[in-house]
């Protein structure tokens, strides 16, 4: 027999699946957006720091080569510093001194035998490295050893055996304390010293 009442019924007791299916309640967007956000946060983070020692490490390579550069030069022109032979001295004070103390310390005067006997002098001006040399018979001209880029704070040359009568031969140490400025600012500050001693015999001829 056919009973509507009864089909309505068990029609009315069926969970409502339509009603009920899946979907995200506002509690759980907004859980699921603040760790999204902190997730998002933590890797910006550390590719931001990455970039930045990135930076550094860049600058500080930049600094470490040029900072090189000039003491490279430094060396190989003092150690092949000549010595004063001249009865009436031309560049240094004196007869038989390899190399000069200039500027309170901060400059060192020397006959560059690599470059055609010239008087020259190493010396620090407005924080940065330079070298006086000779132009033509009577000019002169001061020209950088190390770039705009860097702040040299501080120079300083010792000598050993700058006499003839010490019986030590000619040495110089040479200390350095430099920075970066503008781009490379970012750098650490580095000191660096360095002894060197010149290759030719400390005989007077």
């Amino acid at each position: 027999m056919y009973y509507p009442h009864l089909l309505k019924n068990k029609k009315n007791n069926q969970p409502d699946t339509k009603k009920s299916g899946g979907g995200f309640t506002l509690i759980e967007l907004l859980v699921t957006i603040g760790i999204f956000s902190i997730v998002i946060g933590m890797v910006s983070g550390v590719f931001i720091l990455g970039i930045q020692q990135q930076k550094v490490a860049f600058a500080s390579q930049i600094l470490l080569d040029q900072t090189s550069f000039a003491l490279e030069y430094m060396s190989r022109t003092l150690r092949m510093a000549k010595k004063e032979l001249s009865s009436t001295p031309i560049c240094l004070s004196q007869r038989g001194l390899n190399y000069e103390i200039t500027r309170s310390g901060s400059g060192l005067k020397f006959i560059n035998h690599l470059e055609s006997d010239d008087c020259q002098e190493f010396f620090l001006e407005s924080g940065q490295l330079k070298y006086r040399k000779k132009i033509g018979q009577t000019g002169e001209e001061s020209l950088p050893l190390t770039s705009s880029k860097l702040d040299v704070s501080s120079t300083k040359f010792n000598l050993t055996g700058g006499f003839q009568s010490d019986n030590l031969q000619p040495s110089v140490t040479i200390s350095l304390q430099i920075k970066g400025k503008g781009e490379l600012e970012g750098s650490q500050r580095i000191k660096i010293q360095t002894t060197l001693s010149q290759r030719n015999p400390d005989v007077l001829q």
